[in-house]
C-alpha cells in the first residue's frame, strides 16, 4: 500500500514549525492576502468561487472520513468532526451556502480563530507531508480561513461587537455538551480531559484543569485581535 495513505503511517514524526509546515503557512497566508488583493475580481466572480469552496470543503471533509472507514480507523471517539476546527469546515459549507449573516459572524471569530490555532499547532503524530491526512488537514482548515475572508469580502457580510460576545458563549455552551459527551465515548474532544500526545500551545499552559482556564483567556483574546483586524482594515479602507 502506498506509504502516503496508510493510516498506521510510517513516515517520520510531524516536527512543528519544519521547513514543510512553514510553506503549507506561507501558502495559506499567500492565498489570503490574495483574496484582498484581487476582490475585484473575486465579488465579479463570487457565485462560482462560493460553490467551488463549499464543494472543496465537503469533498475533502468526506474524503477524509471515507479514508478512516477504507482504513478500518474510523472511530466515534477519535473520529468524529467535534473538535471546534472540525466543526467549522461543516459550518463553512453550510455558511457558503446559505450565505447566513449570523452563522457568518460566529464564523468569523470561532471559524478563524480555532482553525489558526490548528494550522500553527497541529495534532498530527507521524502525518507529515506528504501524507493524505497531513494534505487534507490543511486543506480543509485553510479553506475555512479562505472561506470566512471570502464572505466579508464578496458579500460584504461584518462581524459585530455583540456578535463576538455571542461567539464566545455559544463555543462554551458547545464545550459542556462536549464534556459530557466525552464521559459517553470515553474521548478527548476539545482536549477537555487531556492535552494532545504531539506538541502544541497547551503544553505552556500548566496541568489540568488550569490549561482550560487559559485557554478560554486565548479565545477571548483570539477574538478580540479579530474584530481589531476588522475594524483596522475598515477604517483604512474608508479612509481612501
Amino acid at each position: 500500500m502506498n506509504p502516503y495513505f496508510q493510516h498506521n503511517s510510517q513516515l517520520n514524526e510531524f516536527r512543528l514549525f519544519s521547513s514543510e509546515h512553514l510553506w503549507t503557512i506561507v501558502i495559506i497566508l499567500f492565498l489570503s492576502i490574495l483574496l484582498f488583493i484581487m476582490k475585484k475580481q473575486v465579488r465579479l466572480r463570487r457565485q462560482f468561487i462560493r460553490f467551488f469552496l463549499a464543494g472543496f470543503l465537503l469533498i475533502s471533509m468526506l474524503s477524509h472520513q471515507l479514508w478512516l472507514v477504507q482504513e478500518g480507523a474510523w472511530k466515534a471517539k477519535s473520529s468524529l468532526p467535534l473538535h471546534l476546527s472540525d466543526l467549522a469546515v461543516i459550518l463553512a459549507i453550510v455558511m457558503l451556502i446559505t450565505k447566513s449573516t449570523k452563522l457568518f459572524q460566529f464564523m468569523f471569530f470561532a471559524g478563524i480563530a480555532s482553525s489558526v490555532q490548528a494550522i500553527l499547532t497541529p495534532d498530527l503524530g507521524k502525518y507529515s507531508f506528504p501524507h493524505f491526512q497531513y494534505i487534507v488537514f490543511f486543506l480543509t482548515h485553510g479553506g475555512v480561513i479562505i472561506a470566512c475572508l471570502f464572505m466579508l469580502l464578496a458579500y460584504h457580510l461584518r462581524p459585530t461587537w455583540s456578535s463576538l460576545w455571542v461567539s464566545v458563549l455559544i463555543v462554551n455552551g458547545y464545550a459542556v455538551c462536549i464534556y459530557f459527551l466525552n464521559k459517553l465515548l470515553d474521548s478527548n474532544y476539545l482536549y477537555i480531559k487531556k492535552k494532545p500526545d504531539n506538541a502544541s500551545l497547551l503544553d505552556v499552559l500548566g496541568e489540568w484543569p488550569m490549561y482550560l482556564f487559559w485557554m478560554e483567556l486565548i479565545m477571548i483574546a483570539s477574538f478580540l485581535f479579530l474584530y481589531v483586524l476588522y475594524k483596522l482594515k475598515k477604517i483604512t479602507s474608508s479612509g481612501r
